[in-house]
């Protein structure tokens, strides 16, 4: 088995996430780009943690989404804290299966399915520093360079044609 593989795989396929979370993934994303926000999955913080989905809106406030698919991965996962230091607003996201009494009252809401999310409870808004968002905002603008980079580059050798679709986003 070779330890480098030449081959061309698809970026936009991670292949952490369960098909539940997927779902809720989806479901989020949805709810974001319709409420004005722009975001990315899997967004590496400056601590190393990942965090499951990053929302920038056009005031350049920051929401991180802690995605949880069960009951069982949100009682084995005691890192979310740490995202508080990484955005403005922070909420967990789950799906209509799991309890939402298991989750922190003080921290927001969202019951997602693959067709969009809904707010349950309030987003608390608590600002970053001047410096840290100018650190993550510099961040997000590199990762959503880079992601676009890789998937061009991926249909330029699938044969496919983005131009049209990359060109076309947001004048904001």
């Amino acid at each position: 088995m070779p330890i480098v593989s030449f081959g061309q795989s698809n970026p936009l396929i991670d292949g952490r996430q369960s098909e539940r979370a997927l779902m809720i993934q989806r479901g989020m994303m949805l709810h974001l780009e319709q409420t004005g926000h722009c975001a990315l999955c899997e967004f590496p913080l400056s601590s190393g943690r990942r965090a499951d989905i990053l929302a920038m809106d056009r005031k350049g406030m920051f929401t991180i989404i802690e995605i949880k698919s069960s009951v069982e991965d949100y009682r084995s996962d005691s890192k979310w804290p740490e995202y508080r230091a990484f955005c403005d607003r922070f909420a967990f996201a789950t799906h209509t299966h799991v309890p939402a009494d298991i989750f922190p009252e003080q921290e927001g809401l969202f019951i997602a399915d693959q067709y969009g999310a809904h707010p349950m409870r309030d987003l608390v808004e608590e600002k970053m520093a001047p410096a840290a968002r100018k650190a993550l905002t510099l961040r997000f603008a590199r990762l959503a360079a880079l992601r676009l980079e890789r998937v061009s580059k991926f249909s330029l050798s699938a044969g496919l044609d983005i131009g049209d679709a990359a060109r076309s986003g947001d004048s904001e």
